[in-house]
């Protein structure tokens, strides 16, 4: 099945509108293919509001985000792959989603760990004969 994330974004973004809300994105800058202007990323994660008042030209698509906004005065296009939006919010409330991973990517827990360590297992029982 196609992924869930662009459908889920969009719908989340007319609720927000629709809602008096500015939505912002939450994305991971260091996904490979992210095209943003440098320097306005904590920690590799970066948070940008798509609001019909701060960006031009927004385009949500199944296989990406695309918009030209302006940061610190200077206009700039943006381009992210949808693999890089971790999470759609309202400023206002908080309220949105966040993606944790993709069907047939690594689980939650994995995800981001160069080498995953198995799940911790807890108390169980075993055959003694």
């Amino acid at each position: 099945m196609k992924s869930s994330r662009p459908y889920l974004l969009r719908a989340l973004y007319e609720w927000m509108l629709d809602n008096d809300a500015t939505p912002h994105l939450m994305i991971d800058e260091t996904a490979a293919g992210v095209q943003v202007p440098s320097g306005f990323s904590q920690d590799g994660i970066l948070i940008l509001s798509i609001s019909p008042n701060a960006v031009r030209d927004l385009s949500l698509t199944n296989t990406d985000v695309s918009f030209s906004a302006r940061f610190a005065g200077k206009p700039e296009q943006v381009w992210l792959p949808m693999c890089a939006v971790k999470g759609i919010f309202a400023k206002e409330t908080g309220e949105g989603m966040q993606f944790m991973t993709e069907p047939g990517g690594p689980p939650a827990e994995f995800a981001g760990n160069d080498e995953p360590e198995p799940p911790k297992r807890g108390p169980g029982l075993r055959v003694v004969r």
